[in-house]
């Protein structure tokens, strides 16, 4: 379409149902190209079944499941992270500590020192990538949604952070409250 100079009316969104329909509809653009447009919404179309089929399915698994739950109610968790947590991570009270989970989790910072100077290097290599994934992506929804993670995150900026760290920070910090959290449910 770009290359065709079409432009959609001002008034429609991109990505919008209604957006979908001009564009399938568009005589700015060849037949050729409205095919290969109308094949990509397909496949879209396809995906976003399948996408609906897991997420029932997933659902569907947590049913029940009191950690599960519990995961679900907070705030910047959904059904992928919850069911990630829970099964990457099985008991919170396998681990002795908080500390000990984030280590597990791949969150901690990784010191590098010598003699004279003490720095940080980044995080830790050892633990599990996966869940270091999903917790830094729920740090990320964290920092833009939850009040009490803006303020931590304000104030590591202020202090000259970079962004990266402070997201780490925050996964960091947010997993060692779940774990006690956590263990005061199975008790």
């Amino acid at each position: 379409m770009r290359d065709q100079r079409a432009k959609s009316p001002a008034e429609i969104n991109p990505w919008t149902k209604a957006w979908r329909a001009w564009a399938e509809n568009c005589t700015e653009i060849g037949e050729n190209s409205r095919w290969i447009l109308g094949e990509h919404f397909a496949e879209i179309e396809t995906l976003n079944v399948k996408i609906r089929n897991i997420e029932k399915r997933l659902t569907s698994m947590l049913t029940g499941d009191l950690v599960a739950t519990k995961l679900l109610e907070q705030s910047g968790v959904g059904l992928v992270t919850a069911a990630t947590l829970r099964a990457e991570i099985g008991r919170f009270d396998r681990f002795r500590s908080g500390k000990q989970l984030a280590r597990f989790c791949a969150v901690t910072p990784r010191n590098a020192s010598s003699g004279q100077r003490q720095a940080d290097a980044g995080l830790i290599k050892a633990g599990n990538r996966e869940l270091r994934r999903v917790l830094i992506e729920a740090a990320q929804r964290l920092r833009r949604l939850d009040d009490h993670w803006v303020e931590f995150a304000d104030r590591m900026k202020d202090r000259g952070k970079p962004s990266n760290v402070i997201t780490a920070a925050v996964a960091n910090r947010w997993i060692r409250g779940l774990y006690y959290e956590m263990c005061n449910l199975a008790a």
